[in-house]
């Protein structure tokens, strides 16, 4: 019944782009009646429900399930963790904050 609903939308699709364009070339009635099959596709498609899973309620996934590797940096856990450290920034992302001495290995000044 599903398959039905869906061709039936689906060729109602092209159906309505072909009578679209009726008076003018082929080469616009073929594109609207592509388009038409487009937008009957996915109507068709919403309404006979296919594609959605048959067990009802979609599971959510854990953090694990998501991010499996700890310490990635991207996590809700990481960023927590390294918060004061990254200044609440995500980690990588900021300059340090100051730049070595460019002067410190000059020979006149070691010693």
């Amino acid at each position: 019944m599903r398959k039905a609903i869906f061709l039936f939308f689906l060729l109602l699709g092209i159906g309505i782009g072909l009578l679209s364009a009726w008076p003018d070339g082929w080469g616009l009635r073929i594109v609207m009646m592509a388009v038409g099959a487009l937008f009957g596709g996915a109507i068709g498609g919403g309404l006979s429900q296919i594609g959605k899973r048959q067990s009802g309620r979609r599971r959510l996934l854990t953090e694990e399930e998501i991010e499996p590797i700890p310490g990635g940096g991207s996590s809700g856990r990481d960023l927590a963790a390294n918060y004061w450290r990254d200044k609440g920034l995500p980690p990588f992302t900021r300059m340090p904050d100051a730049e070595p001495d460019k002067h410190m290995y000059d020979p006149d000044r070691i010693g």
